[in-house]
């Protein structure tokens, strides 16, 4: 397992935007976002592969975008969001998995960062 340390969260408006971060402390092949809103379950948003490949939920999708930067010894995965809504308040929680597929299925990943708290007012 690897640890995880997320930041970046905050308030914001609606149409605003928020960058999350999170830094792995060892190797991971999937590094991925999941939220998790009062009374929900939490629900997988997107993903990526060491090699680069992505998925996303429909509700994120085009609003979203997840980076990575795994060269130099050294594993980082940033989260864009724009164009906020108040759905999108929730705690945000960076993950890592292992392939050979990356997905949104949450029982798919061993190592959870402890999250950080996104706030979208209307």
């Amino acid at each position: 397992q690897v640890q995880l340390v997320e930041s970046g969260g905050g308030s914001v408006q609606a149409g605003g935007s928020l960058r999350l971060s999170c830094v792995a402390s060892g190797y991971t092949y999937c590094m991925g976002w999941f939220r998790q809103a009062p009374g929900k379950a939490r629900e997988g948003i997107t993903t990526m592969s060491d090699g680069g490949s992505t998925s996303y939920a429909d509700s994120v999708l085009r609003r979203f975008t997840i980076t990575r930067d795994n060269a130099n010894a050294k594993d980082i995965v940033y989260l864009q969001m724009n164009s906020l809504k108040p759905e999108d308040t929730a705690m945000y929680y960076c993950a890592a998995g292992w392939g050979p597929q990356c997905t949104l299925d949450r029982t798919k990943y061993h190592s959870w960062g402890q999250g950080t708290q996104v706030t979208v007012s209307s």
